[in-house]
């Protein structure tokens, strides 16, 4: 990766590989850049305009394959790749290819090409005769018995294995072609051959499945699959693949499909990886498929999340649009291209002719109704009195507006406090009594009975001792009822610190003595529960290394 400095700014320079090797455009981009900028200056160089089938590819330093994010920033996606060069590669395989045009179509045909060039895109032998056949017929032309002589097919790799026996056939065909054929119907019959294949679009990913055995993943537009020995072995369609997750190195599928009875069955199936980025890359490309070709529009995508309890949890959010929005917008500029290519003679026909019969006050009218009805800046100039009835009162300047009366800062805070110590006494005096409030309240009770022994001397001593134990009594119950609520309001508190921390350590505790339960026994109720992806992922990831470390350890202590 190169950067230079040119008044301040810091310029990245990168390599991307065209599909055929020998082709490769100089980019630069800044910090700020996302991936979708330098995608989209790849694809306006190209004149691609079914830019959102295509994608850029790198390698990191530990020889892991990704994909761009075109929602990120490209600096910290390659900031460890030295030198930075890209891929440009078809990353979603069309359903129907013929719906390509232009130069997305011969991007797709290079693909295809480099696919059966190494060996992604398996098939027969006659099969590979053919594909061969219709690449010869666009790299030399029509069969020229002067020109085209010996083994001149030889000289061109069609196939990873390509023999004697595949050449001979594939100029055999040649020769019988139809002669005047046009590149673009070349194109088309090589990619309608390749889409019919079981291996079309397919970037077969390493894995093995819980017997040990030696599989090939493959994804694209019709769901995920697996490969034994050059077959598909299995198929499991998008709408049977309820969630995708991973946890470690196993990659999971969670399928959910109906059975002959017409009930809902649901299966686990899980595949390990050769290493945990390694499983991280399928899994974001098991997602990104199944978006790109199952979800009506990009914005019904969720946050999607892989990885489990015991694994780096991985969050992605799919951008870009998805391959029916893609059809929805070709097929609406297919309509508005016939529209605008119909003859003016039916457009002024089919289209209703302008009446000038309107009287101009009415045409007044409805202008001064449309500009009345919106609203108006306190900044602008007063635009005369209303004389429209119908318009609303609201903009008119001539009905007067009613007058505001100005209240100063003080005599707000002063009425916003009494009602505020209001408020806070009655909430007090309901629920909350204070000490100090006690003690205003046993001190106004005094002088109430201070003040009524100075007006009124005819009382006796009786009565005085009998107001004066009321008071006592009122102020113990004061007392009480402060002490009551004291204890109601703590007998309330919560504390969630103290009731979340016994918990969570309780129901690991649970769980951990149940799963090695689980793996020790030997019962046959367990039997299907040891079998899950789950569990032999917990057992030979984690539970094994730290049974042998903890046999070791208290080994050598004993």
């Amino acid at each position: 990766m190169f950067k230079s400095r040119s008044e301040g700014n810091v310029v990245y320079k990168c390599t991307v590989r065209l599909l055929e090797d020998l082709d490769v455009l100089e980019c630069e981009f800044q910090p700020h850049h996302k991936g979708s900028f330098l995608l989209d200056y790849i694809c306006e160089t190209l004149e691609i305009t079914e830019k959102d089938y295509f994608g850029l590819r790198f390698v990191d330093s530990a020889k892991q394959r990704h994909w761009l994010d075109l929602a990120k920033t490209i600096i910290k996606q390659v900031k460890d790749v030295e030198p930075l060069v890209l891929s440009f590669r078809v990353k979603f395989y069309p359903a129907d290819p013929c719906r390509l045009t232009g130069y997305g179509k011969v991007m797709l045909f290079q693909q295809l090409k480099r696919d059966l060039r190494h060996g992604r895109l398996y098939c027969s032998i006659g099969e590979a005769a053919a594909l061969g056949a219709l690449i010869v017929q666009d790299e030399f032309g029509d069969f020229d018995a002067e020109t085209h002589t010996g083994e001149y097919v030889s000289s061109l790799k069609i196939a990873l294995r390509q023999s004697e026996q595949l050449e001979k056939k594939a100029m055999e065909l040649h020769r019988k072609r139809e002669p005047g054929l046009e590149t673009v119907a070349v194109f088309d019959e090589f990619v309608g051959i390749a889409r019919s294949l079981e291996t079309y679009g397919i970037d077969p990913h390493p894995v093995k499945d819980h017997r040990g055995t030696q599989l090939y993943l493959g994804i694209n537009f019709s769901g995920i699959s697996t490969f034994a020995a050059g077959r598909r072995a299995q198929h499991f369609r998008w709408p049977e693949v309820h969630k995708i997750n991973f946890e470690g190195k196993m990659f999971i599928i969670h399928l959910a499909y109906t059975d002959d009875r017409r009930e809902v069955k649901k299966h686990t199936v899980g595949f390990k990886c050769p290493s945990g980025s390694a499983c991280r890359y399928v899994w974001r490309c098991a997602i990104e498929q199944m978006l790109f070709f199952t979800l009506p529009t990009s914005q019904h995508a969720s946050v999607m999340s892989g990885g489990g309890f015991f694994s780096w949890g991985t969050k992605f959010k799919y951008s870009g649009r998805t391959e029916r929005e893609i059809l929805s917008e070709s097929l609406n500029a297919l309509r508005q291209q016939k529209l605008n290519n119909t003859s003016p003679s039916k457009r002024k026909a089919q289209s209703v002719p302008a009446t000038p019969s309107s009287p101009q006050g009415d045409l007044a009218e409805i202008r001064k109704s449309r500009y009345s009805s919106l609203p108006r800046s306190t900044m602008s100039e007063p635009l005369g009195g209303c004389h429209d009835h119908m318009a609303s009162s609201v903009y008119c300047t001539d009905n007067p507006l009613p007058t505001l009366e100005t209240v100063s800062e003080e005599a707000r805070k002063t009425n916003g406090d009494s009602n505020d110590h209001l408020s806070d006494y009655y909430f007090r005096d309901s629920f909350d009594h204070s000490s100090s409030e006690s003690g205003f309240t046993s001190n106004v009770i005094e002088n109430r009975l201070g003040s009524h022994l100075h007006h009124r001397q005819t009382y006796t001593s009786d009565n005085i001792s009998s107001l004066a134990m009321h008071s006592m009594a009122n102020n113990s119950a004061l007392i009480q009822q402060q002490n009551a609520s004291n204890s109601a309001k703590n007998a309330k508190k919560f504390s969630l610190i103290q009731a979340f921390v016994p918990s969570f350590f309780f129901v690991v505790a649970v769980l951990a003595v149940s799963a090695v339960y689980i793996l020790e026994s030997d019962s046959e109720v367990f039997s299907s529960m040891k079998n899950l992806p789950e569990m032999i992922c917990l057992r030979y990831q984690y539970y094994q290394p730290l049974k042998e470390f903890l046999a070791k350890k208290f080994g050598a202590i004993f």
